[in-house]
């Protein structure tokens, strides 16, 4: 299974909560407050992408020339609005992010918007050309998308358009490598390695003042649906994550996925899940007494030795921005997630 994009939902409840896990539950694996640390471009940047032009990007679709500097940018990519923004400039149209439109609540975006909210131009890979040809745009971005063929012949009738990475599966290219085609498009390559530079930085930075990490092993489950739970595997931006800040990402759970991005665990396989660091997601309030309260988990010495870190997916969103994986939610999910592991790892 390649790496779908993180969807978002209503809980019962009425909650919003990641299903990450949870679409990969439904079908068996056969199948984002304060400060971001992410720095706007330096001054002089707009004009150093002047020069930058003209441009020519490869792509899943063969190969998009850019003329000159876009200033009308509409972002199909479920996350590509993020890369965009941390350039200083603003989209005119984006996807909604499945009827919920967080793009502009996530805490580590929503002042970068303005005054003035993007065009909604469709859901996911529904795109609503009509909307698209009324905002004039000059650049059309799909990077973290599954924009097919026929979409992306019609839309360069409408404006340039640098599709998906061909080297990867939809959905499945590196966030730092889609960052740098979006930057390249901009005209401002430099600028965005300085940023994803930035946030090498506060990895390393991490590690050395965790020290102790280092070798521990980690791992990072789901545990929104009852009874079961979904554990990512290295392959997964989640738990990559705590593979850049020093742990050692336990090798049964890649056993246990095979090829997919995560194993679904039922109780007789929390083994697994036993661990020097757990980090689980949680849907909403509910789920980390249901949690403690499964025999089989509380069994685990992870848990016996209060080694594990509740995580919730909204309010904060750090598992939103855990899952979101961009060059603005990086930052934020270092910010928000090191304090709580520095009190249970010892």
């Amino acid at each position: 299974m390649s790496r779908r994009a993180p969807r978002i939902r209503r809980s019962p409840s009425g909650r919003l909560m990641s299903t990450v896990a949870a679409v990969a539950l439904a079908l068996t694996l056969g199948a984002c407050g304060g400060d971001s640390g992410a720095s706007t471009p330096a001054a002089g940047a707009s004009s150093a992408a002047g020069t930058a032009f003209p441009v020519t990007i490869a792509h899943k679709y063969g190969s998009t020339t850019i003329e000159k500097a876009p200033t009308r940018v509409v972002t199909l990519g479920l996350s590509d609005h993020d890369a965009v923004l941390a350039l200083g400039v603003v989209p005119v149209g984006v996807v909604d992010w499945f009827g919920e439109r967080p793009y502009g609540n996530w805490p580590w975006v929503k002042d970068r918007w303005g005054g003035t909210p993007p065009q909604i131009v469709g859901e996911r890979d529904e795109y609503q050309t009509e909307k698209i040809i009324a905002l004039k745009p000059d650049l059309i971005v799909a990077q973290y998308s599954g924009m097919t063929q026929a979409q992306y012949t019609t839309l360069s009738k409408v404006a340039p358009v640098v599709a998906q990475i061909k080297e990867f599966p939809d959905y499945a290219a590196p966030w730092k490598d889609m960052s740098l085609v979006i930057g390249r498009a901009l005209g401002q390559e430099p600028a965005m390695t300085k940023l994803l530079g930035d946030i090498d930085k506060r990895f390393a930075d991490v590690r050395a003042q965790h020290a102790a990490w280092a070798g521990k092993t980690a791992a990072v489950t789901d545990a929104s649906e009852p009874g079961t739970y979904a554990a990512f595997a290295k392959s997964d931006p989640k738990a990559q994550l705590l593979a850049d800040m020093g742990f050692k990402l336990a090798p049964a759970v890649d056993a246990a996925a095979g090829k997919e991005t995560a194993a679904v665990l039922s109780a007789e396989r929390l083994d697994i899940l036993d661990v020097d660091q757990l980090v689980v997601l949680t849907g909403d309030g509910t789920v980390e007494p249901r949690v403690r309260a499964d025999k089989a988990f509380a069994a685990l010495n992870v848990a016996k030795n209060n080694r594990v870190v509740f995580v919730p997916y909204m309010e904060p969103p750090i598992g939103a921005a855990l899952s979101f994986v961009t060059v603005l939610s990086v930052p934020y999910a270092i910010d928000q997630l090191v304090p709580m592991l520095a009190k249970t790892s010892g």
